[in-house]
């Protein structure tokens, strides 16, 4: 191996066993790690953060299988390249196809695949960071299985760090002492890849400087203090390439929720000259007007839906404008998140008690046999009563009179919860 390869690529793993993380795919008994034990694999989108493991589970299906494995980039793949790959896995079988950012494909580029991977001609192994819903189309989409990579926790990241010191053929000749790790992790943003290329930074520089002291040899110990000096002197802000996309979208996002529009207009500006795609802030800010804004301003929602269709027919640069003028009045707009916490209490509601069963009064009745069953009996039909209500129940009985939506401190969801307690009484606590 070479010291010009990247310290990341010169210690992926070639096993399950030496991934880090992602034990909900790849652990024993997985459903991935049983389908690949077992030879025989589907196609697969890897949908997860950068440096979570999609192309290092690509290669080790491909290195675990010993089938013949084809590369290709969406970045700098055609229609032409894809089909070239297919027509030279017809006379390899079993042939695997991994495509890295498979979201950054069009629709025309998609379409290629869709009958080799039908016919079995290839298994496709997809990699994005994007929601597979939004960026790949429904037919390849349906053909295959979708995978979703959590991010490494700090105990994977910091086990990944012992592991390259230890392992590696350079690092291991050199006498490194990790003495802290903090900022290894929060500069990394736990990118796997991006941690490791970090480390192999600050162990180079350090011995730069032992060298230069006339003290060669010394342990080359890591402080938190020595890494944000040398992170800082040797890493871009913002590369084109999105090294800090999710740092920046984070800090857009956390200035929106928090009332800021100069700190989201500049976060906003980051991105955009750091080539950022448009539409995925427009398709964030979507998200953000429900999550964040929710009924406390219920046209946050109608607004970043148009800006997200404006967008797309605008495109870059005049785009700028209309995600800037979207940016401010949510950033500007009063906030609630009582629609997240809702559905996040409802779900935990169903996952706690499993399938309850509907009450028979709001089942539906569409036979004989189900009317006589008594389904839809007793069923008071709202806007035959005055003021278009009837109190009557709807939830199961395990649960009735269980809150879920409560809603916020604000003038738009204190109107609603001044008729719903009008409507409702004490039975939800309005």
């Amino acid at each position: 191996m070479i010291q010009n390869s990247p310290l990341a690529e010169r210690i992926r793993p070639n096993t399950l066993e030496e991934l880090a993380g992602q034990q909900h795919l790849t652990g024993k008994g997985s459903i991935l790690r049983t389908a690949i034990e077992h030879g025989k694999i589907p196609s697969m989108i890897l949908w997860g953060p950068p440096g979570t493991g999609k192309t290092t589970i690509a290669n080790i299906i491909a290195h675990t299988l010993n089938v013949p494995f084809f590369i290709l980039s969406a970045i700098s793949a055609g229609v032409k390249d894809v089909r070239e790959v297919i027509e030279q896995a017809k006379t390899k079988h079993g042939s695997v196809l991994f495509i890295d950012e498979i979201h950054r494909f069009n629709k025309g580029q998609q379409d290629a695949l869709l009958g080799a991977v039908e016919k079995g001609i290839i298994t496709l192994i997809g990699a994005t960071t994007e929601n597979p819903s939004f960026e790949v189309n429904s037919a390849l989409l349906s053909r295959c299985q979708v995978y979703v990579l959590k991010p490494l926790n700090e105990t994977d990241l910091i086990a990944l760090l012992n592991h390259a010191i230890k392992k590696d053929e350079f690092l291991s000749a050199k006498k490194i002492e990790l003495k802290e790790t903090a900022a290894l992790i929060n500069i990394s943003g736990g990118d796997a890849r991006k941690l490791l290329n970090l480390l192999e930074i600050v162990v180079d520089a350090l011995d730069d400087r032992s060298s230069r002291s006339k003290q060669p040899g010394l342990s080359i110990v890591i402080t938190d203090e020595k890494v944000m000096d040398i992170a800082q002197k040797r890493i871009a802000l913002y590369d084109k390439k999105g090294e800090q996309h999710y740092d920046i979208i984070s800090a857009f996002i956390k200035s929106v929720r928090g009332s800021d529009p100069n700190a989201a207009v500049y976060w906003l500006a980051r991105m955009i000259e750091g080539g950022e795609d448009v539409k995925f802030i427009a398709r964030r800010m979507v998200i953000l007007a429900s999550e964040d804004i929710g009924n406390a301003n219920p046209t946050a929602l109608v607004m970043a839906n148009a800006t997200f269709d404006a967008v797309n027919k605008i495109g870059y640069p005049e785009s700028n404008l209309i995600l800037s003028q979207c940016a401010i009045y949510l950033a500007s707009s009063a906030k609630s998140n009582s629609a997240t916490i809702a559905i996040g209490s409802a779900m935990e509601a169903v996952r706690q008690h499993g399938d309850l069963s509907v009450p028979l009064h709001i089942r539906n009745a569409p036979t004989k046999l189900m009317k006589n069953m008594d389904y839809g009996k007793g069923y008071q039909y709202s806007h035959s009563y005055d003021g278009n209500f009837s109190e009557q129940e709807y939830l199961p009985k395990e649960i009735s009179g269980k809150k879920f939506y409560d809603p916020g401190k604000n003038a738009r969801e204190e109107e609603l919860r001044k008729f719903l307690k009008s409507l409702w009484k004490d039975k939800y606590g309005y």
